[in-house]
């Protein structure tokens, strides 16, 4: 998806308005009206006689700028004529340090006026610089010094204005038992994760007929979904260690952006606009992509600003998968371990991991999903960090409907796995980060409880959020 990028232009400044310069024009003084100067007069060789003799009478003395002779200064005037241009060099030593204090006071002046904050309209910038005694500069100086100091400061506010954000896009759950006919109205609205037939009308009458077992699914689990509390979370550790370790992009704020319920995606795009950011990262909470979940958020913020009609002000750049990232499989291994540890030494080898995925219709896959591949090449890295220390099984959940979806299906699976005599089972939900309906519910009560009298070691491995230290340090690697 390219959503493009609209930086904005920068207003310019007072010296940014340049004269511009006729064709054949020489020097700056000819192209800016402002710094012309009538051309001074050469001297012709009768007035350079009547000098000369004036101050060979003063003895160099009176000369305005304590020029020398030409002839005293090049030494090639023997007898009177080098004490003359010796006395000469000697006046005009003597006149040197009023020269310099002079020099001295305007340049004083100068420094100051150019530290002093020029605004487009300040009269210093069209003014020609002028040569001034020492009095004159001083008391310039003076009056630039006043003026400074009566200066109104610049507000400085409370809270800097973030420089990067992070939109954690992520499919989102209902807060409340209210929230769910509004969360389910819009997934099953949405054409990128089901396509069906005159949609507008069999959606809401789906939600509707759905509302109340959802809502029961809900009431279980604690009265709502906490993947918001689990995006904040993990959103406000990534930005704390993002502004120490990349000050350049700093400050940081993530958003989080859900597609079905709010904070929705379009919502979190307005804030974002509104807080005049430079950069945003879309930065996907599903590792493995999907045209499903992943695609359907980047086109929630295309269709935002197609919609909208004008381009993004920040400069957008997506982080749209992550399968086999060093650090998930790691984070994945190490829970593997730490679960397998808890059977009895003696049945360890032969405990049987189930890596559980969320399913998706056959129809989908046809049209060259890559999900099934991503989800198997995670499993693939994880058994490879583990040695295949255990027989596993890839399995996959959450079917809806009589269509054809992949299988086989995780119930099943763990049905026939009992049937022959495997009961020692551990559960892995590899295409999740946090916790949500399908792992609170479907594995931990579901599957759970309708099996319990058929299983002798069923485990399930703890979502990822029991490791929020390391799933930020890896989410600040993602960032780069």
């Amino acid at each position: 998806m390219v959503v493009g990028s609209g930086l904005l232009a920068q207003p310019p400044g007072p010296f940014s308005r340049r004269e511009q310069r006729p064709a054949g024009a020489g020097s700056p003084r000819e192209a800016c009206p402002r710094l012309a100067s009538p051309p001074r007069p050469r001297p012709g060789p009768a007035a350079n006689e009547r000098a000369r003799r004036e101050g060979a009478r003063s003895g160099g003395r009176g000369r305005a700028w304590g020029a020398l002779p030409h002839s005293a200064a090049a030494g090639r005037t023997p007898g009177r004529a080098n004490a003359g241009g010796a006395r000469t060099r000697a006046e005009a030593a003597r006149a040197m340090p009023s020269l310099g204090a002079n020099m001295a006071a305007a340049l004083r002046a100068a420094g100051v006026l150019l530290r002093d904050p020029l605004a487009s309209s300040s009269w210093r910038v069209c003014q020609p610089w002028r040569w001034k005694s020492g009095a004159a500069a001083a008391a310039a100086a003076t009056e630039t010094a006043q003026h400074a100091q009566h200066a109104k400061p610049q507000v400085q506010p409370q809270k800097r204005k973030p420089k990067t954000g992070i939109l954690m896009l992520n499919m989102g759950g209902p807060e409340t038992l209210g929230d769910v006919h509004d969360f389910l109205l819009r997934l099953f609205l949405d054409r990128d994760l089901m396509t069906l037939p005159i949609q507008n009308k069999l959606a809401p009458f789906i939600a509707k007929r759905r509302t109340p077992k959802i809502q029961e699914q809900y009431r279980r689990i604690g009265g709502g979904s906490p993947i918001k509390i689990w995006t904040s979370k993990q959103g406000e550790g990534m930005v704390k260690l993002l502004d120490e370790l990349s000050p350049n992009t700093a400050p940081h704020k993530y958003y989080i952006g859900f597609r079905y319920v709010h904070p929705l995606t379009e919502e979190a795009i307005e804030e974002m606009e509104r807080d005049g950011l430079e950069r945003a990262i879309a930065f996907t909470q599903y590792p493995q992509y999907s045209c499903s979940t992943t695609g359907s958020s980047l086109n929630a913020i295309y269709r935002y600003y197609n919609q909208v009609g004008r381009k993004p002000t920040m400069k957008w750049s997506t982080i749209d998968r992550w399968p086999t990232h060093h650090l998930l499989i790691q984070c994945f291994a190490d829970h593997i371990l730490k679960e397998l540890d808890r059977f009895p030494l003696e049945k360890r080898s032969e405990v049987v991991i189930l890596f559980s995925a969320h399913s998706l219709p056959m129809s989908v896959v046809n049209r060259g999903d890559p999900y099934p591949q991503e989800v198997s090449a995670t499993v693939q890295n994880v058994m490879e960090r583990l040695g295949y220390c255990n027989p596993y099984r890839l399995v996959w959940q959450s079917k809806v409907g009589p269509m054809p979806w992949l299988g086989p299906q995780t119930d099943e699976s763990i049905k026939g796995l009992c049937e022959r005599g495997r009961k020692n089972i551990l559960l892995v939900p590899i295409a999740f980060t946090s916790d949500h309906i399908e792992t609170l519910y479907e594995l931990d009560i579901e599957y759970s409880q309708v099996l319990a009298k058929e299983r002798q070691g069923l485990a399930l491995l703890p979502r990822l959020k029991c490791s929020r230290a390391t799933m930020t340090r890896y989410d600040l690697d993602l960032l780069g």
